[in-house]
């Protein structure tokens, strides 16, 4: 085979290496810039940019309908993160020839071409930007996608239409800076900037509505452009309340890592569950512990001969010997590139101390919790039909005839006693578990499974 062709294998400690310094999210965000920019010399461009300490400079959109509030909190949010607050209004008076231009007489690709030249100014560069109701439309986020502007957060404020109808009415504004503000959603700190507030020239009522209906019709198309990047905040609330939840978004990073996820829980808790559909969505490696020693039996090798006398005598399979065909397999290219789910391993405290003295640490570990009183429901009435391999539950998933359910199966180990002493020993050695990992996230698995997936699925990319 030529040796160009050959897969490239990841090492683990690459991998480790590339978390604790966040390695992935450097490079995919120079890439990014490189692309985007395409200058004439890259690498001088790359070590300008490294040296500016600009990879994590802040790409913010505010978006939400009119009169929710968007100006003031865009506004104190670019002071508070020392970004350029940007508007179509501000896009506007930049340009003079544009400068008599409404912001509804603004096309969307002379917008975009706007945001492209001002992003590119060195306050943006170096400080980052908060853009203020850029985008309102689908096709503006696509142009802008096209044009390499990506945010890192977007924040999507939502009211109700009669508190915005309300807002407007009530709007306020201060002559001297321009700052929005109303009787009851947000008011000026000192009296001196108060006496001076006038009545603000906003839209007329049926103008409002009109808005409200076009944001409306675009909303949905918003959302899911930004929905691994949007977070999306009650208007409806004090002011401060809003900033705060804006800030604390924002101020989030969200890092690419080769994800290598531990699964904890007693038995019944949705472990194999939870691992099937990370593995279906994301495309990790699955691996049981139990069913990944079953395999290296059967497949004859060296490794597998060793392991064979412990699984025909039912006998426990030393730690040593599981961590060698663990760390085989986890060494493999799929597992270092697309990442893994581990489940059924470690059981206890030697065991999962040993696992963090490998090459193979979980940067991810999820406790899954819920009572011995529901995982001996979920275990004991459950059965296998043993002509399709299908499982059943006597109240979640009942058999669908007569017939299969004559010939369901239930496992040794599905017993009420062997349920019932594994969920003693778990009892036990759960708090040892903790100990290793404290960083843990507990997740309530004691509801349906895919409100459990969707809490796991939100921890992902998170720091």
């Amino acid at each position: 085979m030529d040796e160009t062709l050959r897969p490239l294998r990841i090492l683990p400690q690459m991998s480790v290496y590339a978390d604790k310094h966040n390695v992935s999210h450097l490079v995919q965000s120079l890439v990014t810039s490189l692309v985007v920019d395409r200058p004439d010399d890259p690498i001088s461009y790359l070590i300008d940019r490294l040296q500016r300490n600009s990879v994590d400079v802040p790409r913010v959109m505010l978006l939400g309908p009119p009169a929710v509030g968007k100006h003031m909190l865009a506004k104190r949010l670019s002071a508070e993160l020392r970004a350029v607050h940007v508007t179509t209004e501000s896009l506007l008076q930049d340009q003079s020839e544009l400068s008599a231009l409404s912001e509804q007489d603004v096309s969307a690709e002379l917008l975009v071409q706007l945001v492209q030249q001002r992003l590119k100014k060195t306050d943006c560069l170096h400080g980052g930007w908060v853009l203020e109701g850029i985008t309102q439309t689908r096709l503006q986020v696509l142009l802008l996608q096209r044009a390499g502007i990506i945010p890192e957060h977007v924040v999507m404020l939502e009211a109700p239409d009669d508190v915005l109808l309300e807002r407007s009415r009530g709007r306020l504004v201060d002559p001297l800076t321009g700052d929005i503000y109303h009787k009851t959603f947000i008011w000026p700190p000192d009296d001196t900037t108060a006496q001076r507030l006038e009545r603000g020239r906003g839209l007329s009522e049926e103008q409002l509505l009109a808005e409200l209906q076009r944001y409306r019709c675009e909303v949905t198309g918003l959302r899911s452009a930004y929905q691994h990047v949007l977070k999306i905040i009650n208007g409806d609330q004090p002011h401060a309340d809003v900033y705060h939840q804006v800030l604390a978004f924002v101020q989030t990073r969200r890092y690419s890592r080769t994800p290598r996820i531990l699964l904890l829980g007693p038995p019944g808790s949705g472990k194999s569950l939870q691992a099937r559909l990370l593995s279906e969505k994301y495309k990790m490696v699955d691996v049981c512990c139990g069913q990944l020693l079953r395999s290296v039996a059967a497949d004859g090798s060296g490794l597998g001969s060793e392991v064979q006398p412990y699984l025909d005598d039912g006998r426990p399979v030393p730690d040593t010997l599981v961590l060698r065909v663990l760390e085989e397999r986890l060494s493999q290219v799929d597992c270092s590139c697309r990442g893994w789910i581990l489940h059924g391993f470690p059981c206890d405290l030697q065991q999962a101390k040993s696992l963090q003295e490998s090459q193979h640490q979980p940067n991810r570990v999820f406790l899954l919790e819920v009572t011995d009183e529901v995982c001996l429901e979920r275990i004991t009435l459950r059965a296998t039909d043993p002509v399709s391999g299908e499982r059943y539950h006597s109240v979640t998933r009942p058999a669908p005839s007569a017939e299969v359910q004559n010939r369901l199966q239930t496992a040794p180990d599905d017993s009420l006693d062997a349920v019932t002493q594994g969920l003693k020993r778990y009892r036990v050695r759960s708090a040892a578990l903790q100990f290793v990992y404290p960083d843990a996230v507990h997740v309530d698995a004691d509801q349906n499974p895919h409100s459990v997936f969707e809490t796991l699925e939100s921890q992902l990319t998170t720091n």
